[in-house]
């Protein structure tokens, strides 16, 4: 895989003068393209072999362009704080908006490969990071993310030699470290790792693009012409073609589904009530303060329903049962324009909450399978691959040690009807009703068969819904809190 790198690729000085002005020219006119049309955003991801000259072609970039569209965003090994959030988090909330260019260096690519190089996981776990990269980086090329991955290499001679040339300079010597002498011990490792790493997640939509490092002139006009490649890409082509719809699936012959057998009937007189509230706040508020919760897990409450199914009484008697300064309620609607210049989970990465924090979601991401669905605002193939994508957004979640709680509350038509009529009738819940309700409520049936399907395509092992019959309010509500403190529990036991 890296033959071609090592064949001294040269480029003369006179080579050089006669092509950078041009390539120059066309960089910075691609760039401004790029935020005057802002279709797509850029993002490069620069990795590859120490000493390849990596920083110097970054640098040289924003010499040549308009740096005000252009960041770079050096990663090294996570943050105390970092640390505290699922591994992707910090690449989430970087990832540059439409009209702009990220530059990473250190990416998602960093940890697995050195990870496995050390020997701190094995083949078949190097793979199943592989292969989540490989989903992520689809799913932004779809979300009009132009993936540019740059890799810089060099033969184990030619590192040897760059890095003694760099330690034996005053000026460059702190560039290299004990660190990058320990990784050129394992040269044949890393590139081993590299090779493999490099082959399983070279994409249609995301290919590697293998950089010579040993002659400056040759690598730095090779960075400019890939760039500008890409950027040209973001211009004229902002979303690749969706791969074929997936087969639909069957509705059940006799229409009843998940939600239409759950038994509405079931109430809860206000004695038990009121008892049943007392020890299930109680236990939430012990659960949440014990150390295990504050040192290894978050908490993340999903509220989904039909309108005027109860979420916002059934959070008032979570939140209750809560310290104040521990939780954030978050109530989801349309997105901002600049949430829209950005790939659709963006946002909810955002307000994920670190260690020992809890986050209570009023709508959440599953609106691209509900409402983005049902009103026409996502495409049949977003909302179809957004089935896939919230799956693995969710499995990150859990395996960085969120509880993630996910409830949907059900009430039939005659229930919803007469709670909206109770919200016209009574001054201080008018501002609970508006003229969307009604509407949405014209759409009943659209709206069941798409949280029906969403439930069957997104209950997964790690991550199940609980439906809430919610037609009484007593009845839910407690539901809702042992489904919460029973999450808790399994998971700090």
């Amino acid at each position: 895989m890296f033959e071609a790198a090592e064949v001294g690729h040269r480029l003369s000085k006179d080579e050089w003068d006669a092509q950078i002005p041009e390539l120059r020219r066309k960089l910075l006119e691609a760039e401004y393209r790029l935020v005057e049309d802002p279709r797509a955003a850029v993002a490069v991801v620069v990795a590859g072999v120490d000493g390849a000259g990596k920083g110097d072609s970054i640098n040289q970039l924003h010499a040549w362009m308009d740096t005000r569209h252009l960041r770079t965003h050096g990663l090294g090994l996570p943050t105390e704080e970092e640390r505290r959030y699922p591994p992707m988090w910090r690449f989430w909330r970087r990832l540059p908006p439409r009209g702009q260019i990220g530059v990473f260096m250190g990416s998602w690519y960093t940890a697995p490969i050195i990870d496995r190089v050390f020997g701190r996981t094995d083949a078949a776990e190097l793979d199943r990071q592989l292969d989540r990269i490989r989903r992520f980086e689809r799913m932004l090329a779809h979300e009009r993310v132009v993936l540019l991955k740059l890799w810089f290499h060099l033969s184990k001679e030619d590192q040897e030699t760059r890095l003694k040339k760099l330690e034996g300079s005053k000026r460059t010597a702190w560039r290299v470290s004990k660190r990058d002498w320990e990784h050129f011990e394992l040269y044949d490792t890393f590139k081993e790792v590299s090779a493999h790493a490099l082959r399983r997640t070279s994409i249609d939509v995301a290919p590697w693009v293998i950089v010579p490092g040993a002659e400056p002139r040759y690598r730095q006009a090779m960075v400019g012409e890939a760039l500008l490649g890409a950027l040209e890409r973001a211009s004229r082509s902002p979303e690749p073609a969706s791969a074929p719809a997936p087969i639909p699936t069957p509705s059940a012959l006799d229409e009843r589904t998940v939600l239409s057998a759950l038994d509405l009937s079931q109430s809860l007189s206000k004695k038990k009530y009121a008892r049943s509230l007392e020890e299930l706040q109680g236990r939430l508020n012990r659960l949440t303060r014990k150390k295990r919760f504050r040192k290894k897990h978050s908490l993340v409450v999903v509220f989904e329903g039909m309108d005027a199914s109860g979420k916002g009484g059934a959070i008032r008697r979570v939140t209750s049962a809560l310290d104040a300064r521990q939780y954030v309620v978050t109530p989801i609607a349309a997105p901002t324009d600049e949430e829209q210049a950005q790939p659709y989970l963006w946002r909810f990465w955002r307000m994920i909450p670190r260690h020992g924090k809890v986050a209570i979601f009023d709508r959440s991401w599953y609106g691209r399978v509900l409402v983005e669905r049902v009103e026409g605002f996502a495409s049949e193939a977003a909302w179809k691959r957004a089935y896939a994508e919230i799956n693995d957004f969710e499995e990150e979640l859990v395996e960085a040690g969120a509880v993630l709680v996910k409830l949907w509350l059900q009430i039939d038509p005659e229930e919803q009807l007469a709670r909206f009529r109770e919200r016209q009738a009574k001054p201080f819940k008018r501002y609970k009703i508006t003229d969307e309700d009604w509407r949405n409520r014209d759409k009943w049936s659209a709206y069941a068969r798409a949280a029906s399907e969403m439930v069957e395509r997104t209950s997964t092992e790690i991550a199940p819904w609980t439906l809430v019959p919610a037609n009484d309010k007593r009845f839910a509500r407690v539901a809702v809190l042992r489904a919460i403190d029973d999450a808790l529990q399994a998971a700090l036991e």
